[in-house]
């Protein structure tokens, strides 16, 4: 694979990537529509928060199914067949939600979103730091990790706001989504190609995450803590409107759309602002800030208080975006170079098996003790969780 010289880059890279960066956001607004639509679900076809959680963790199979046999196919077949690709995908999961409300029909949806994701997510960030060029390409790259995380926080409340001020709310948001597909793809489709594809076999070869030995002392305490923020987030994005509802009395799908996209906008913002930190400073912090968000989420379960839930989830998405960017900064700083694709993707194994396994695991605590005893339990275990990494991370030795 070789990154090929071309004149509609070099004239026009900020066009380039700002088409690639739309097509991002809107593939990945895809992935988080239907968060606040869970409790319309629930009431059309009878279940409840247990099944909310194994609805929501199917996605999270999905992206990492899909990172794992196709994270380095658009080496071979080229950066624009694949996020056409993805393009593709959202457009069928959503024409999926479209068929009508019923069990098959979600996870079906839910799952073809997380394919979606995980063919979008690497390829949409590098073929944006390939077409910013080699000048650029650090700002590129961040303004791909804020890209994702607006892109994540605009589908609730896209969402939200249609389903409270317009009709049809389990159709309309998905027609709107297929909409803003459209230019997405046509922008895509007239990209100039960066790479020169390679051997298509190899391409798609499995990745097999592994963690050498050299980097073991920064991934343990960096998975750790992402594993932690990741949990959290991933608890909030599936069952805020049942934390609204049942918990403080809110019910409101508009509300729970902004509670989610308050999370994701901390976590751009924090990314953005701690982008000259190193990650001996930032992991700790990140630790920090997520256990300060946690103890606000359990105050607001306590207490019955929006304003301290609203505040908290923020902090939470601070806490988490501190430490993802800075824990994937500490394992490529110390991973050998010829070994980085391979910790990255077990690094990423880490965060998905965060969304969705402890999720499930509050939603079936739920159903046995109930909503707010479960979530309170989950935030104490996951405050020991980044206490624990922090406490580790000050093993971690910089590298000569």
């Amino acid at each position: 694979m070789t990154v090929t010289a071309n004149a509609a880059v070099a004239t026009r890279p900020l066009a380039a990537v700002a088409a690639v960066g739309y097509a991002f956001a809107a593939t990945m607004t895809g992935t988080t529509l239907p968060t606040p639509l869970y409790p319309l679900y629930q009431h059309e076809l009878g279940f409840g928060t247990l099944l909310t959680t194994v609805v929501y963790a199917v996605y999270a199979a999905g992206v990492l199914a899909t990172l794992l046999l196709f994270g380095r196919a658009s080496d071979g077949v080229g950066r624009r067949p694949l996020l056409l690709a993805a393009i593709a995908v959202s457009a069928v999961s959503g024409l999926v939600f479209l068929a009508g409300p019923s069990l098959p029909v979600l996870f079906a949806g839910r799952i073809l979103s997380g394919f979606s994701a995980g063919l979008v997510t690497a390829v949409a960030t590098v073929a944006m730091a390939e077409l910013a060029g080699p000048a650029h390409r650090a700002k590129a790259t961040l303004a791909a990790t804020a890209v994702n995380m607006l892109g994540l926080g605009c589908g609730p409340l896209l969402a939200g706001l249609l389903a409270d001020h317009a009709p049809s709310p389990l159709h309309l948001p998905f027609a709107v989504h297929l909409a803003l597909l459209v230019p997405a793809a046509v922008l895509v489709w007239r990209l100039p190609e960066t790479v020169t594809p390679g051997p298509w076999r190899a391409a798609l070869r499995p990745q097999r995450p592994a963690v050498p030995a050299a980097v073991r002392a920064a991934f343990v305490p960096s998975a750790i803590a992402v594993f932690a923020a990741f949990s959290v987030f991933g608890l909030l994005t599936a069952i805020a409107p049942a934390f609204l509802t049942t918990v403080l009395h809110r019910p409101g799908h508009t509300l729970a759309g902004l509670l989610v996209f308050a999370m994701f906008a901390g976590s751009t913002l924090s990314q953005l602002a701690s982008y000259r930190w190193h990650a001996r400073l930032a992991l700790p912090a990140g630790c920090l800030v997520l256990v300060l968000g946690l103890a606000g989420l359990a105050t607001a379960l306590g207490t019955e208080s929006l304003p301290v839930l609203a505040v908290s989830a923020f902090v939470i998405g601070a806490g988490q975006g501190l430490s993802f960017r800075a824990g994937m900064a500490a394992i490529t700083e110390h991973c050998p170079a010829d070994r980085r694709a391979e910790t990255v993707s077990a690094f990423t194994v880490v965060a998905y098996a965060g969304i969705s396994v402890p999720v499930i695991l509050v939603g079936a605590a739920s159903a046995l003790s109930g909503l707010p005893a479960a979530a309170t339990a989950f935030t104490g275990v996951t405050a020991a969780l980044a206490l624990g990494a922090l406490f580790a991370i000050r093993r971690i030795r910089t590298p000569r």
